[in-house]
């Protein structure tokens, strides 16, 4: 519905029949009165192409443009921590303590002057700032080291497994930060102040659902915005407002294109899920997209993994980041997970998988996920687990968007408590109680491997993990033993019977001939030129 403010809005015509259509023209849209569409009234500031050619210039330039510390104080307020009398009163001895128990390491500089947080109230937030904590005893690790240094306006880089609690670690001190930010200069149509990327549908709705119980205590309006579905209510609830935008690169970039979402407000960008955005090719368009926020803004890269293109983005754009780090910084399954390996032939699995099924849920109420590698495997398990009178539902790229999100509510609520998933499920899912995950077919790479498992023994619980391993996954068995080994697992006989040695993956860009040391990013390429 069209309000008072109307001066700001611009009524759209309908184009007359001989005009020549304009570029990026968004389709009408009708309000409850049947007006015509109404489109944001905005400046234009920066072209994506415009961003993406600057963010695609050499690391050196562009490190110097983003990194460099102006004297121009921001335009907004970032730093809203006071460190509280409990806080400051933890010896020395107490914080190590709390670092080797969890296996926390703080790097960066500044890094020493936080300590963490032990109790909720040590935040020092107004009740309703804390409503999403409802339920939970005490902060996890990962926010209790993260929330003292997002809440003083520092960059950082988060690195911890899934499931450990990082979605509430940077959405509870952005409600602070938006919440100041509309009390000064109230709330605005032409672009959000808060932006989370994720690499997966189902993550950005995890995000969403998250920021939708936060932000209604305090007033905030947020929206997702993911590809699957239509536009049409995306659009409209940018055109309405929002203070937050959760949003897959794709679709974003789709909706900035037609100009209906502008970034030029963005002051708390969130990358989620880092590495896997970057393993999925879409670091031309985080480029773009970090290149069109503000250049004051708060940036926090969340990733479960340390690699060189994570690296990389984080030297580039974050500004003297603070890197707190939960386990390892390479990949490594949770600590309480139990993994059981089975070498099997491919016709005796499906048998198989309804003994495990008898064993590990006779119970039919518990939730247990069972992972396939294609779309029509996914569908042929369904089949043949419901004709045998199992209560089951599949999740996979043939199904629309309406159907899974479905299907994830039906396994959330127990009503379906068997769930068939493709990788498309292994990260974004956070359902808690998943006692039993089952590899029917083993991933493409080791990563997705750690990825899938990580769906149980979440939040500190305990949880199962089988996997059958076959002839033909003979190529991963190096690294499935080295996970093994590192999370303390029996490795059973029968996977000796594989050449387990790991070969060293190759540089993106320049193969076996790419740099030695991982430690480092790899600098840009120069052009030399000679004399005559």
């Amino acid at each position: 519905m069209v309000k008072s403010n109307i001066e700001e809005l611009e009524v759209i015509p309908s184009p007359p029949q001989n005009t020549q259509k304009r570029k990026c023209t968004p389709p009408e849209i009708v309000d409850e009165n049947g007006q015509t569409v109404v489109k944001i009234k905005k400046k234009k500031t920066k072209k994506i192409e415009a961003a993406t050619e600057t963010t695609t210039e050499t690391t050196t330039e562009t490190t110097t443009t983003e990194n460099t510390t102006t004297t121009e104080e921001p335009p907004f307020q970032k730093d809203f921590y006071n460190v509280h009398a409990e806080t400051e009163s933890r010896t020395t001895e107490a914080v190590g303590k709390f670092y080797k128990t969890h296996n926390i390491t703080l790097k960066g500089k500044g890094s020493k002057n936080f300590k963490p947080l032990f109790e909720f109230h040590e935040l020092g937030l107004l009740k309703k700032y804390m409503t999403a904590c409802k339920g939970f005893s005490k902060p996890t690790p990962i926010q209790s080291c993260c929330w003292p240094i997002i809440a003083s306006g520092k960059d950082i880089v988060g690195i911890a497994e899934t499931g450990s609690g990082k979605t509430l670690a940077f959405v509870v001190p952005s409600l602070v930060h938006i919440a100041k930010r509309v009390k000064r200069e109230g709330r605005k149509k032409n672009g959000p102040f808060m932006l989370i990327v994720a690499p997966t549908r189902e993550l950005a709705m995890q995000s969403q659902d998250v920021l939708e119980v936060a932000g209604q205590a305090v007033g905030i309006r947020s929206v997702a915005l993911y590809g699957g579905v239509a536009k049409d209510k995306q659009r409209r609830d940018l055109c309405r407002g929002v203070e937050c935008v959760v949003a897959t690169p794709g679709r974003l970039i789709d909706l900035m294109q037609e100009e209906y979402v502008d970034l030029s407000e963005v002051s708390y960008l969130v990358l989620d899920e880092a590495d896997r955005m970057l393993d999925q090719g879409f670091e031309r368009d985080i480029r773009a997209i970090i290149g069109s926020t503000n250049k004051h803004r708060q940036t926090c890269l969340f990733s479960a993994t340390w690699p060189d293109s994570v690296r990389g983005i984080a030297s580039e754009f974050l500004t003297k980041p603070i890197r707190v780090t939960i386990g390892s910084e390479d990949l490594a399954a949770g600590a309480n997970i139990t993994q059981c390996v089975e070498v099997i032939d491919d016709e005796a699995r499906l048998n198989r998988l309804n003994q495990l099924l008898k064993e590990h849920h006779s119970s039919r109420k518990n939730r247990i996920i069972i992972f396939v590698l294609y779309k029509k495997e996914a569908a042929r398990i369904e089949w043949k687990l419901q004709a045998k009178g199992w209560n089951c539902i599949s999740i996979h790229g043939d199904k629309s968007q309406d159907m899974r999100t479905r299907a994830v509510a039906d396994f959330k609520e127990g009503t379906t408590p068997l769930l068939i998933a493709t990788d498309v499920a292994a990260r974004g899912l956070d359902i808690p109680g998943v006692d039993f995950v089952l590899n029917f077919s083993f991933p493409l790479t080791i990563e997705d491997y750690v990825h899938r498992i990580g769906r149980t023994g979440r939040a500190g619980r305990a949880g199962t993990a089988h996997t059958f391993f076959q002839q033909c996954d003979k190529a991963r068995a190096g690294e499935l033993v080295n996970v093994l080994r590192e999370a303390g697992q029996t490795v059973p006989e029968a996977m000796m019977q594989f050449d387990l040695s790991v070969k060293r993956k190759a540089h993106k860009l320049y193969g076996d001939f790419g740099p030695k040391d991982y430690g480092v990013p790899m600098k840009a390429a120069t052009k030399i030129v000679f004399d005559d």
